[in-house]
């Protein structure tokens, strides 16, 4: 395994196709060697010839590895996205060099960026590129000196008029490109697997997830007594890592540690037990009224996923499921709030149950906390626990049902 300094307690990307493109060409070019078609036609890993020009061919480090952590407890960055842990040029058999140039090692990347202009990447940088120890910058700086120096494009001699720390920032800027292109929170809540109190998965369904995603392969997971902490996403690279096309790679080296089932996915700012109290509703009983502010459509507008607190989420008929992927459901602002509609037809409150259908005629719901509410209250209620496998339906009233649920919004 990999030993990292300087890095949050708890560890653990939308994405690449499955075949070779350059996923970056909508940004501003990063500076780097100027690299010929003939000089990008081997894919590292996997030349079937020796290749001398290591400034258009990662060598010998030619599986990069982006990698991302799980912050929960205690929390770094925002609530629904993972943050970034950094770029890794491994070997082709799984072994990896390090601190490779004690010439080119930094102590203030902070300071680098802003020579280069990079104030975009650095702002997003302090946001989704976090240390356990509030030394960001620290953490950078190690990811830079044990990592960055041993990748052969880096090197100073494949620049053209090359300035000092240039490829640092380069360094810094390719990673958080390639992360923006790896929304892992959003790649497993399509597949119902959301961060909860409560809930529990399966390694095959975290895998299947992201194998179901345009990545298209296997990733590393790895977790501590069971809770998801980080993600490691392979690459075989065509070219120069600044701007070369970063081809989804299987796993070599360092296998998921995570167990097979029961595997644990809290949610930032979680307390790891079950609650009856969220945030702007106070539950006393079987009905419930919100004490927060209630806002007719916000945060529910355009495309998203209706998720569930206890883990999953609503799939198109309106039922609470967490084993499969996601419904998409449309909200339309109408009146005072919005209407809601998935791939089934409108979606509307029938019989108290939450239902979504051709037949089906449209209630109009309001926001309370960033909640679906119903009239007064944000609870919803359901008969069994869809945990189990189970597709269950969501009611409006309790009537004897014990499983009490919240619904929020993500947009997608």
């Amino acid at each position: 395994m990999h030993s990292k300094l300087l890095v949050p307690y708890l560890a653990t990307v939308s994405l690449v196709a499955a075949s070779p493109l350059n996923i970056f060409c909508q940004r501003t070019p990063v500076v780097g060697p100027t690299c010929s078609k003939e000089d990008s036609s081997q894919l590292s890993c996997h030349n079937t010839a020796p290749v001398n020009n290591l400034c258009c061919f990662n060598s010998p480090g030619g599986q990069i590895l982006l990698t991302q952590f799980w912050n929960a407890r205690p929390d770094y960055g925002p609530k629904e996205s993972w943050t970034i842990h950094g770029l890794w040029p491994d070997n082709c058999d799984g072994t990896w060099e390090e601190f490779c140039d004690k010439s080119r090692e930094t102590s203030d990347v902070t300071a680098v960026l802003k020579k280069f202009g990079k104030t975009e990447t650095l702002e997003y940088m302090n946001k989704y590129w976090k240390s356990n120890n509030n030394d960001d910058d620290g953490f950078w700086q190690h990811e830079w000196n044990k990592h960055g120096t041993c990748m052969s494009t880096y090197e100073p001699k494949c620049y053209t008029n090359y300035q000092k720390d240039q490829a640092i920032a380069d360094y810094m800027d390719k990673t958080v490109e390639i992360f923006k292109g790896l929304n892992t929170y959003n790649i497993l809540a399509a597949a119902g697997i959301l961060p909860s109190d409560t809930a529990t998965y399966t390694l095959e369904a975290l895998q299947a997830a992201v194998k179901r995603s345009p990545h298209g392969q296997e990733v590393v997971f790895n977790c501590k007594n069971g809770s998801l902490r980080e993600v490691w996403y392979h690459f075989n690279v065509y070219g120069s890592a600044q701007s070369g096309k970063y081809v989804p790679a299987g796993i070599v080296g360092s296998p998921s540690n995570c167990p097979k089932t029961g595997i644990k996915y809290y949610p930032k700012g979680g307390s790891g037990t079950p609650t009856s109290t969220t945030k702007g509703t106070t539950t006393t009983g079987p009905t419930s009224t919100p004490t927060g502010t209630i806002t007719p459509g916000e945060p529910f507008s355009g495309r998203g996923y209706l998720t569930v607190d206890k883990g999953g989420c609503l799939i198109s008929a309106g039922k609470w499921y967490t084993k499969g992927t996601c419904a998409t459901y449309t909200a339309t602002a109408s009146d005072n709030g919005f209407t809601l509609k998935s791939s089934k037809g409108n979606c509307g409150i029938v019989s108290d149950e939450f239902k979504c259908g051709a037949d089906v005629t449209s209630t109009v719901f309001i926001a309370s906390d960033g909640k679906l509410a119903n009239g007064s209250s944000t609870n919803y209620y359901a008969a069994g626990d869809a945990n189990d496998g189970s597709q269950v339906g969501v009611f409006t009233s309790s009537d004897g049902r014990q499983t009490v649920l919240s619904i929020s919004w993500l947009a997608i």
